[in-house]
């Protein structure tokens, strides 16, 4: 719970250094500019507020590590809602309005995820988790995304290592291998996911592992 309130907190605090030249920069999201992420962000806080507002009373169907689904097929740019975000965010052609509706819709989700009972149980996406597994799992969602916003943005701080270091760990729980010892986590995570490609170095550590990358996480 205390790390979720953490990666989140530094991706909020990231985005609100960033400079109006900065959100016309590429995002580490194929597709995506920085502006376009920084509005995704707003639709993830909502997701947020909106389960922890929605109580179930069955067995969790899921932890942190099932809630994935896992695919090795990056996403199609005519995804309907990637194509939402991105005239969304065009939309916000004062870049201070939107760091003002990230800070106010995701520290609303940060209080409520604070205030929130960890063993309670919510309803996402057909699947039913306690509260403490689905914030879990968000961890690994900001992180990433973190990575994504600052993927070309080298004076931008980056995710905390605590926040990488878990992420990591989570990745390798949903792919069932660890990623070798000379990889560190935060390159774990970039070519875990297919946020860019392995060299061939790295390529002949990772041996038949190879087989199971990128994984695609939705």
């Amino acid at each position: 719970m205390d790390l979720f309130s953490h990666s989140w907190s530094a991706l909020r605090a990231t985005v609100a250094d960033l400079t109006d030249e900065d959100f016309s920069q590429p995002s580490g999201c194929a597709g995506w500019l920085v502006r376009d992420l920084a509005c995704h962000l707003i639709i993830d806080a909502q997701d947020v507020l909106i389960t922890l507002a929605t109580p179930a009373d069955g067995t969790p169907t899921a932890d942190a590590t099932t809630y994935w689904h896992v695919t090795n097929e990056p996403p199609s740019a005519e995804d309907p809602l990637s194509a939402l975000t991105v005239r969304l965010a065009a939309a916000y052609e004062d870049m201070a309005l939107l760091k003002f509706h990230l800070d106010d819709v995701g520290a609303a989700a940060a209080r409520a995820a604070e205030l929130a009972d960890p063993a309670a149980r919510v309803s996402t996406q057909g699947q039913i988790l306690t509260v403490e597994n689905y914030l879990t799992a968000y961890v690994l969602e900001w992180t990433l995304h973190h990575l994504d916003l600052t993927a070309h943005l080298s004076e931008a701080a980056g995710p905390p290592q605590q926040s990488l270091a878990h992420s990591r760990a989570a990745l390798e729980r949903i792919m069932g291998a660890a990623f070798p010892g000379p990889f560190t986590d935060r390159d774990a995570l970039l070519v875990g996911t297919g946020r860019r490609g392995a060299t061939d170095g790295e390529r002949a550590v990772l041996g038949s592992m190879t087989t199971k990358l990128p994984l695609v996480l939705g």
